[in-house]
């Protein structure tokens, strides 16, 4: 086997590798409707699942787009939103707090709120399990029944297109 021919065939080798990450990732898809309140799982174009959500309150709106999985991580907490717990006690002491807006009090610590089943999708916005009222009121995040963002966790790997629309 000449020099060229080798090179030809370790180029198409490489290639095949670099592109099958993509097609296996190009398998799954998910369509968030913010104006429906309805999120879609796609595998290979068929409807797996639709659950409906909770997207970002005025104020707070969820970004439309054609986004990406970036992160996947089943125990996700908040570093924004969340309570202040006293150290002694372990009691909360003060909920629902915002730690650019509200002080920590003294001797208490920041425990953020749970975000289970996350998928970041664009900066601090990801989709993941938590109250779903039948109308926008997240920060901007898009909640999702538990069962169902255990689901589409499932599904979802890192590089998995995610179109927000309205």
């Amino acid at each position: 086997m000449n020099a060229k021919v080798c090179r030809t065939a370790l180029a198409s080798f490489a290639m095949a590798l670099c592109l099958a990450p993509a097609a296996v990732i190009a398998k799954t898809s998910i369509t968030i409707d913010l104006s429906e309140q309805q999120a879609y799982l796609y595998n290979s174009g068929k409807l797996v699942k639709t659950t409906r959500v909770s997207t970002g309150k005025s104020g707070f709106r969820t970004p439309t787009g054609s986004f990406r999985v970036s992160q996947k991580n089943v125990d996700h907490r908040s570093n924004i939103y969340g309570d202040y717990v006293s150290r002694s006690s372990g009691k909360i002491v003060r909920k629902d707090v915002d730690v650019r807006k509200d002080k920590r009090p003294p001797g208490t610590y920041f425990r953020g709120a749970p975000m289970r089943y996350f998928l970041r999708i664009n900066g601090g916005i990801g989709m993941h399990a938590g109250y779903v009222p039948n109308y926008p009121a997240s920060h901007g995040c898009i909640r999702l029944p538990k069962a169902n963002a255990a689901l589409f966790y499932q599904y979802a790997k890192i590089g998995t297109r995610v179109v927000v629309r309205h």
